[in-house]
């Protein structure tokens, strides 16, 4: 098993389009906007992978990083505050792991929204039929 990395960052109303976020509008595959289900990043263009991680420990390091590169404009940084970094990642090594994709979103200042997701690869658990994107 290896990983694929997706981030996301956008005026939160654009998520309400939710069409686009499914993949059976024709508009999904090219949609910027991250998809209902976490494994259906796998569908996307391959050009949306940000990375693509060997190990856990490197996926946790990517998330780590896109935590950190929008915690300074999270909008509720208090209530951020009571989960914290570090219970999300010993979540995530768990998730990941076990064969299961981890998805994060982050509501930002001035109604962004971030989204950060790990999808477990070859195969998926909850959507065995995708193909790995980078093959």
């Amino acid at each position: 098993m290896h990983f694929h990395c997706y981030a996301w960052v956008g005026a939160g109303e654009d998520l309400c389009r939710e069409g686009e976020r499914r993949p059976g509008h024709p508009g999904f595959a090219t949609s910027p906007l991250p998809p209902m289900r976490t494994c259906d990043w796998l569908l996307k263009r391959r050009s949306r992978i940000s990375a693509s991680p060997a190990t856990v420990a490197d996926a946790l390091s990517w998330l780590a990083t896109r935590y950190k590169e929008v915690e300074p404009t999270f909008s509720h940084p208090e209530e951020e505050g009571r989960i914290g970094l570090g219970f999300r990642l010993e979540v995530a090594e768990v998730a990941l792991a076990g064969g299961v994709d981890v998805q994060w979103g982050f509501w930002l200042h001035g109604g962004r929204f971030a989204s950060a997701g790990v999808v477990c690869c070859s195969p998926n658990r909850h959507a065995p039929a995708h193909a790995c994107p980078a093959r």
